[in-house]
């Protein structure tokens, strides 16, 4: 298995205050989505960062980059073209309570 980060990037800054109903529908699918990834052993985490700028991070397990690409596309808050989404290889080198 392969490790990748990816950036949700919000169509506008203050998005966490200032999304309308349609997309708080879809930022609840998406975070249903991210708890059954993490209780299927997927993702290894998830969260938006604070502030003006609410940039969602999430790193998870592939196969490889196309399964990756799958996860990203699946996720219901890039399917509905609420936000866009930059995927990377990524190396999880130090993480607190893992060898």
């Amino acid at each position: 298995m392969s490790e990748w980060i990816y950036f949700i990037d919000p169509p506008r800054t203050e998005f966490a205050s200032t999304m309308n109903a349609s997309e708080v529908a879809a930022f609840q699918a998406h975070f249903e989505r991210f708890e059954r990834l993490l209780a299927d052993g997927v993702l290894i985490l998830a969260g938006p960062t604070t502030g003006v700028d609410n940039i969602g991070v999430a790193v998870f397990e592939a196969e490889d980059e196309a399964a990756a690409q799958a996860v990203v596309d699946a996720d219901p808050v890039v399917a509905a073209g609420i936000a866009t989404a930059r995927l990377y290889p990524f190396r999880v080198s130090l993480l607190r309570g893992r060898d």
